[in-house]
This record gives structure tokens, C-alpha cells and sequence, in this order.
């Protein structure tokens, strides 16, 4: 309910007004305007307005067609005249009856009390009753007995329906009645009933919606059911069916009425013959009083006006709007009249108090400012207004209300925080000159709005030139870029923050400054960027000195690093073959034999000596010999895993450690696969050179556990193998 605001909306509101902070004025006073406003439409101060604001719409909506399906038989006050009495007598009513139905029209609604019999011809009445199945009276419901009128005898309970009529508080007619149960019993309305009979004939009957089962269904329309706290309405009595009537407009028959009704003839005409067939055939009769006389009349949104007399209908031309709008909406799909939930009529209201405080915040022009708020009241007057001709009715008032509290906020707070504005900037210039450094302090658009003298003096501008201007206008663009970024920083966070920067005064100097800006307000709530400089331009040439020195030692300790690198590459490798040379070897084969201990493991050892290298030496030269130790050096590399060792120990010996082999056949499989490697052709200046190798083979634990030892062993099981043929290997 209206009553009880949406906790969720009011939750959010006041944890924003909480947390939010002083940068986000616009939305704390907009969510605080909104929640009043809330609170006086849910407690109904804002009805009647918006109730007023709904009629003007329906007065402004554009005229529609004619309504060519109904044609009222109005009992004036010259038929009055010339039956002579009321209530018309039984025998009129039938005669009445009797001539329409010649010509054949949909269905007949009979809007008068005939509960009790008049005069002489009841019985000739009660044969037209059974004559005309298309024939629907009224009857008036009521919970006390005592108020209720009866239908007329001799009608079938479902030729009957009750024409009782909803009234507003101000006494004008909105709404209108589907359903009714009375006593367990469901009742239907009279427009209702002559609606479902003109649209039977097209195939249209009742039935429950697709998307809600509690609402009605009717040809292209469905048909929402009113709540108690619908669009402006607060508590209302919401029992029965009830909808919004979306009252239609039809085009008017007569240039000479303030505003529009439907066809109508006169019983005295129907009685004497002379209206037209065509305008009975095929339509909706409906037959009541428009006597002045019988004050049978209501009010409607189309009776309000903003200057003179409310006009009312009678209550015959109401029924005739009730079902117009009923058959249009199922025939045409003609606009309903709806409303949005309430959560999110909360929520609209709330972005049109967000705007009016933004609109009035950040133009801050009394022109300007009065100007937008104009042209948005009016923009969403019309956006409300555009909403209801598609069948939406949308907060106008609460929202205009909403819009315009927030803009008078917001214009006085503005009002308040000049003057203090104007203090603040005495203030901060008598305390900022006493200080040496150069001091600014700007504003939250960026301009200076106080400085010193030390700072004037700085920038070599006078101080009269340089307030309310900004950084842009002085400074080269990327300077100005930078203090920019850092300002805009302090003024997001909050916080002090110190930021080195390049500053050029007015004689072109460019100068290192470090800048500690910080943000200050005073009691209305002005913000203050206050920045104090330092020259650092000396300082930052004495650390330029100091990185310049560093970056000479830190090459200098490069290049004694790398000769110390080389060094010690050259004291582990043959500077020959790149291989590493007897004293790595030493240290490896010292250090293999360790880890092989610790982890339980075998480790094998090769002594390779080359087969023949001596005749290539004597026949082709040393040149020819050291490219052959380096491709054979190659092709040792190439034949081991990447943890095995191999090294040149000098001359064309060269040694091969085999790290954690499983047994004692791999050692033979890689002495095997070295030896092939080695015997394949080298071809060096155009000639191809064959050598082998012998290769004798120790293994640890087998044949030692010293590592000199093992080398011993290896080197004798080597000349046992060049004893043996060469071209081999042999175990110790």
C-alpha cells in the first residue's frame, strides 16, 4: 500500500543519505525531497491534484472517431411533455421496445427502474421482454436489502445487470464496474452485458488471461483489475472488479457543444417514426433519461475545466462511455488506462528530484537555471501526457512536486555557500600570505580563487590577471594536463596528496617543483583545493649528478663481471674444442662420485683416445687435426644425455662421465654408440678423413669407489682396448 512506502525504496534511500559524501550532494537531497514526497502522496495530501492533473489529459486528448456502434434514446423533457407523467407508463415502454426491434439492432439496454408495474400495459410489456432476448435491464446492488431495486419483473436473471456507479472523493466518476458478488453470487454490470452481446456475434466471450488468470480477457484486451492504491488513488474502495476507465472522445456531432457525447434521438422520434433505420440496425440501443428534470447526472474527467462550471453527463451517456471503451479495447485493442507498480513510480519520482537538484546544481545560473527547470517541468508534463494517449497513467504531480522541491533546495543551499564562499576567500588570503611558499587555492571548477604573493612572484604574473582563471590558460599544455590529473585525484579521494611536477613561469623558466595539495570546506560545505609548492629544481639536479655516478660504477662493475666470467670460463674449458678441460673434470667426477654414494646410484666412467689422429697430424697438418678434435668434439656432445659430462683432457684423449645409469650394459651401449658416431667420414678441405677410438670403461661401485681409482682403471682397460685391435671398448 501507498500507505506503508515500498521498505526496499526507502532502505535504499536513507543508506545512500548515510554513506554517500559530500561530493554527492544532488543525490542526497534527492533522495530526501523523494522520501517527502512520498510520504505525502502515500497519505493521499497529493490525490486530488493529481486526480485534477488526470482530467486536464483526458480534456487535451485528441478527438476519435465517431462512435457509429451506439445510439441513445433520450427521454427528454419533451417526451416527458408528451407521455405526461413519470414513470413513463408500461404501455409506452412497450411500444418503445417494440418499434426498435423492428429494425434489428444488437442489443437493447433498457437504463430505467422498472421494478414495479405502471399503470395499465404490464402484461404487453412483460411479452416484449420475452420477445427480445437482446434486451438487458438494470437493477441497483446493494449489501442492505433496503437500498437495493430490484430488476424488472419478467426478465431472465441474465437479461439484467446492475448499472451501479463508482464516485471518487471529489465526486466525479473514474472508475467503472465488471463483476460484483453479492450474497455468493456474481453479478455483471449492465455495460458489460450489452458489450459481451454486440461482440457474440464476432466470436468474442469471456475468458481468464494468458498472463494472469485473475484478470479478464476480451477479444485483444485483458483487463487489469484496480487496486486500492492505484496511480494517485490512496485506500480506495477497491471491491468488485473494478478498472480505470480510459474514457473514449469521440468527434463531435455538433460544432456547438464544449465537448462530445454519442448519436441521439429521441423517444418522441422513435414513437412517431422518424429516426432512421440506420441508426438502430446493428447497434447498441441504449434508452434513458436526460431530463434535467430527473437529475439523472455524474460527473466525468471530461466535465472538469480550469476555467467556469463543471459540465456532468447523464447517466445514460456514462453507460454509453462504459461501452464504448469496453468494445473498443476488444475489437481495436484500444489503450486501457494502467498504472506502473508502485516500486517503480517511487523510483520515477525519485530521477525527477535527481534532476531538478542536478538542473539547479551544476548550471548555477539564475536565467539558465530558471529556464531548464521550465522547459523539464514541461518536457515531463508532456512525457505523462504522451504516456496516458498509450493507456499509462504516470506520476505528474508527485514528480512535478519532486522536480521542483529539490531545484528550491538546492537554489538555497546555493545561496548559503556564497556567502560563506565569500568569508572563505578573506579568510584563506590573510592566513596564505603570511606564508614564504607559493600557496593557490581553487575552487571545484579548477580556477584560482585565492593566491599569495610568493606564488605570484613564482609565476611572474600579477595576481589580479591570474584569479578566477585556470591552469590552461598559463601553463603549456601538458603542465596544465598534469595538475589537472593531480587536483582532479584530491578532489575524488579526498586526500592529501604530494606529486613532483614541471612548472614554467611567465620568462619561460621551467622549474622541478613538488606540489603537496590538500582539500579543505568550510561550514555551507565549499570545497577548497589549497596547494603548497616547493622548488626542487637544485635538488633534482644533485640527484640527476648522483644516478649518473651510479650508472657509471653499475657499468663498470658490468664489465669487470663479465672478464671475471670469462676468466673463469677459460680456467674450466679447452679454449680448442669448448669442452670442459681435465681440472672441470676433476672437480665433476669428484662431485658425481659423491651424489652417486648418497643416492645409491652407479656412475660410469669413459677414457676415449682417438685411433690414428697422430698420421693426420703428420700428413694434413695441426690446422687440419684441431678442426678434426673439434667435429669429433661435436659428435662426443651430440651422442650423450645432457647430464653426462664430457670433457678433453689433451692431445686426442678425451673423457666421458655417465651419471646414474641403472647397470653396467648402458655404459656399453653409449661406448658402442660413440664409437659408431666417431668412425663415420669427416671431411675437411676436400678430404674425407677416417679415425676411431678406443674407449676403456670403470664403474662405480664395481671397480672402485675413489674417483682416482676409477681413472686408473678406465685408462688401463683404454690401452688394453687399442692392444686388442682398437676401434673398441673394454671394461676394466
Amino acid at each position: 500500500m501507498n500507505q506503508q512506502l515500498d521498505k526496499r525504496f526507502v532502505k535504499l534511500i536513507f543508506g545512500l543519505k548515510q554513506s554517500l559524501s559530500r561530493g554527492h550532494r544532488e543525490l542526497i537531497t534527492a533522495a530526501s525531497v523523494a522520501v517527502c514526497v512520498l510520504l505525502l502522496h502515500s497519505i493521499g495530501l497529493l490525490q486530488s491534484l493529481e486526480l485534477a492533473a488526470l482530467d486536464q489529459f483526458f480534456r487535451l486528448r485528441p478527438n476519435e472517431s465517431p462512435e457509429e456502434r451506439i445510439t441513445i434514446v433520450v427521454i427528454d423533457e419533451a417526451s416527458l411533455d408528451e407521455v405526461g407523467s413519470w414513470p413513463i407508463p408500461d404501455t409506452k415502454i412497450a411500444e418503445l421496445l417494440q418499434k426498435l426491434n423492428v429494425h434489428k439492432p444488437r442489443a437493447i439496454g433498457l437504463d430505467i427502474y422498472r421494478n414495479l408495474p405502471v399503470e395499465s400495459g404490464n402484461q404487453e410489456l412483460r411479452n416484449a421482454y420475452k420477445s427480445m432476448p437482446n434486451l438487458i435491464g438494470i437493477e441497483l446492488l446493494a449489501n442492505d436489502k433496503n437500498v437495493n431495486v430490484l430488476p424488472p419483473a419478467g426478465l431472465n436473471q441474465d437479461q439484467v445487470g446492475f448499472n451501479n456507479v463508482l464516485y471518487d472523493l471529489d465526486g466525479k466518476v473514474r472508475r467503472s464496474l465488471l463483476y460484483w458478488h453479492v450474497d455468493n453470487q456474481v453479478h455483471e454490470s449492465f455495460a458489460l452485458k450489452l458489450a459481451l452481446l454486440y461482440l457474440k456475434p464476432k466470436g468474442i466471450t469471456p475468458t481468464k488471461a494468458k498472463n494472469n488468470p485473475e484478470y479478464l480477457q476480451l477479444g485483444k484486451a485483458t483487463f487489469t483489475r484496480f487496486e486500492a492504491n492505484d496511480g494517485a488513488y490512496v485506500g480506495a474502495d477497491a471491491r468488485g472488479y473494478q478498472i480505470l476507465s480510459n474514457f473514449p472522445k469521440p468527434k463531435c456531432q455538433s460544432s456547438s457543444r464544449e465537448f462530445c457525447s454519442f448519436r441521439q434521438v429521441s423517444m418522441r422520434d422513435v414513437l412517431a417514426g422518424k429516426v432512421k433505420e440506420n441508426l438502430i440496425k446493428d447497434r447498441i440501443i441504449l434508452i434513458g433519461s436526460t431530463a434535467p428534470s430527473l437529475q439523472d447526472f455524474v460527473f466525468i474527467p471530461y466535465s472538469s475545466s480550469l476555467m467556469g462550471t463543471a459540465k456532468p453527463v447523464f447517466g445514460i451517456q456514462l453507460q454509453a462511455y462504459f461501452i464504448s471503451e469496453l468494445i473498443s479495447a476488444a475489437l481495436q485493442g484500444r489503450p486501457l488506462l494502467k498504472v506502473w507498480p508502485n516500486f517503480v513510480e517511487d523510483l520515477w519520482i525519485f530521477i525527477w528530484s535527481y534532476l531538478g537538484a542536478v538542473t539547479t546544481w551544476r548550471i548555477r545560473h539564475a536565467t539558465r537555471s530558471l529556464l531548464s527547470i521550465l522547459v523539464s517541468c514541461f518536457l515531463l508534463t508532456l512525457s505523462a501526457y504522451l504516456a496516458f494517449l498509450y493507456g499509462w497513467w504516470i506520476p505528474l504531480i508527485p514528480s512535478l512536486f519532486s522536480f521542483g522541491s529539490s531545484a528550491i533546495w538546492v537554489t538555497s543551499h546555493l545561496a548559503h555557500m556564497q556567502d560563506e564562499w565569500k568569508r572563505s576567500k578573506e579568510f584563506l588570503h590573510h592566513v596564505i600570505n603570511t606564508i614564504p611558499d607559493p600557496i593557490f587555492v581553487k575552487n571545484e571548477q579548477h580556477q584560482w580563487i585565492v593566491l599569495n604573493e610568493a606564488y605570484c612572484q613564482f609565476i611572474g604574473y600579477p595576481n589580479k590577471l591570474l584569479i578566477e582563471k585556470s591552469d590552461y590558460d598559463f601553463f603549456p599544455k601538458h603542465e596544465a594536463d598534469a595538475f589537472r590529473q593531480q587536483d582532479d585525484l584530491v578532489f575524488r579521494t579526498q586526500q592529501p596528496q604530494e606529486h613532483e611536477e614541471e612548472f614554467t613561469n611567465a620568462d619561460g623558466q621551467t622549474y622541478q617543483i613538488a606540489t603537496k595539495r590538500s582539500l579543505h570546506k568550510d561550514s555551507a560545505g565549499n570545497l577548497f583545493l589549497v596547494g603548497v609548492i616547493r622548488d626542487i629544481t637544485q635538488l633534482k639536479l644533485r640527484e640527476k649528478q648522483l644516478k649518473r655516478t651510479a650508472a657509471e660504477l653499475f657499468r663498470s662493475n658490468n664489465e669487470l663481471k663479465l672478464k671475471e666470467d670469462h676468466l673463469r670460463y677459460l680456467a674450466y674449458h679447452d679454449p680448442l674444442t669448448g669442452l670442459s678441460n681435465r681440472k672441470f673434470f676433476a672437480e665433476q667426477l669428484y662431485e658425481s662420485l659423491h651424489w652417486a654414494q648418497h643416492n645409491n646410484l652407479l656412475l660410469g666412467l669413459l677414457f676415449i683416445d682417438l685411433d690414428g689422429f697422430k698420421q693426420v697430424n703428420d700428413t694434413l697438418g695441426h690446422e687440419t687435426g684441431d678442426r678434426l678434435l673439434m667435429t669429433i668434439a661435436g659428435r662426443l656432445s651430440n651422442s650423450l644425455r645432457a647430464s653426462d659430462t664430457v670433457s678433453r683432457l689433451g692431445g686426442d684423449e678425451f673423457t666421458v662421465i655417465l651419471r646414474a645409469i641403472p647397470n653396467v650394459q648402458i655404459a656399453a651401449k653409449v661406448a658402442a654408440k660413440i664409437l659408431t658416431s666417431i668412425n663415420k667420414p669427416i671431411v675437411l678441405d676436400g678430404y674425407a678423413i677416417r679415425v676411431s677410438a678406443s674407449i676403456g670403461i670403470s664403474v662405480y661401485p664395481y671397480n672402485s669407489q675413489d674417483s682416482e681409482t676409477l681413472m686408473k682403471q678406465a685408462d688401463a682397460a683404454m690401452y688394453r682396448a687399442k692392444h686388442l685391435g682398437k676401434n673398441r671398448y673394454e671394461f676394466a
